[in-house]
C-alpha cells in the first residue's frame, strides 16, 4: 500500500494514529516479537504502513517493522533497533499504531470500529441515547459499547432489528431501538 500524500499545511490537524496491535512477548534470541493483532484478519502491518510505538510505561516513539511473517497461528515481526531477545522482551506489552489515513479504503457501507468511538448514538426520534464507546465482538455478533449520560452502558448489536445506519463522518450511529437491552 503507498500512503496517500498529505497536504503540508500548518493549520493541519495533527495525524490520528489508531492502535493496532499489542506485543505480546520475544520470540526466540534473534529480537523477533510476536504480536497480538487487534484485528485478526487485517494485513495493514504487512504494507509496512508508518509506525508509531507506545511503550508500557506511556512513551511514544516512531518504529519501523523490517520484516514480517506468519508463524502456527502467530504474527511474528522484527523492528529497526531490536536485535536480541532482551531488547525484544523490553517491548512486552507496547502497543502499535498507525495512523489512520493510512488504513486502506473501505467498501460501501463499511466502516473501521475507531471511526464510530465516540459517536453519538441516537434513535430516529432524535432522542440521544448516549455515545458509542468501542465496538466488542462476540461469537454471535459484534456490539456497539453505548455509555449513556448516567454512565451505564448498553450493548447495541450491530444487526438491523437495532441499528439502521452508520454514518463515521458525521459521528452518528442512528438505532431502531435499545428495547430489550441492558
Amino acid at each position: 500500500m503507498i500512503p496517500r500524500k498529505r497536504a503540508t499545511n500548518e493549520a493541519e490537524a495533527p495525524r490520528r494514529f489508531v492502535a493496532v496491535a499489542e506485543i505480546a512477548r520475544a520470540h526466540g534470541i534473534q529480537g523477533e516479537v510476536r504480536l497480538k493483532l487487534y484485528h485478526e484478519g487485517s494485513d495493514l502491518l504487512g504494507q509496512r504502513p508508518t509506525l508509531k510505538l507506545r511503550l508500557p510505561d506511556g512513551a511514544e516513539r516512531a518504529a519501523d517493522i523490517t520484516s514480517i511473517r506468519s508463524a502456527n497461528k502467530a504474527v511474528l515481526a522484527r523492528l529497526s533497533g531490536v536485535a536480541d531477545r532482551d531488547a525484544a522482551d523490553a517491548l512486552r506489552g507496547a502497543i502499535l499504531l498507525v495512523p489512520r489515513d493510512e488504513f486502506p479504503p473501505l467498501d460501501e457501507g463499511e466502516f473501521y470500529a475507531c471511526d464510530v468511538e465516540g459517536a453519538r448514538a441516537e434513535l430516529g426520534s432524535g432522542e440521544v441515547i448516549g455515545r458509542v464507546l468501542t465496538l466488542a465482538s462476540y461469537p454471535s455478533c459484534e456490539v456497539l459499547v453505548v455509555e449513556r449520560a448516567d454512565g451505564s452502558k448498553i450493548e447495541v448489536p450491530l444487526l438491523d432489528d437495532f441499528v439502521e445506519s452508520v454514518d463515521a463522518d458525521a459521528g452518528v450511529v442512528r438505532l431502531v431501538t435499545i428495547d430489550g437491552l441492558t
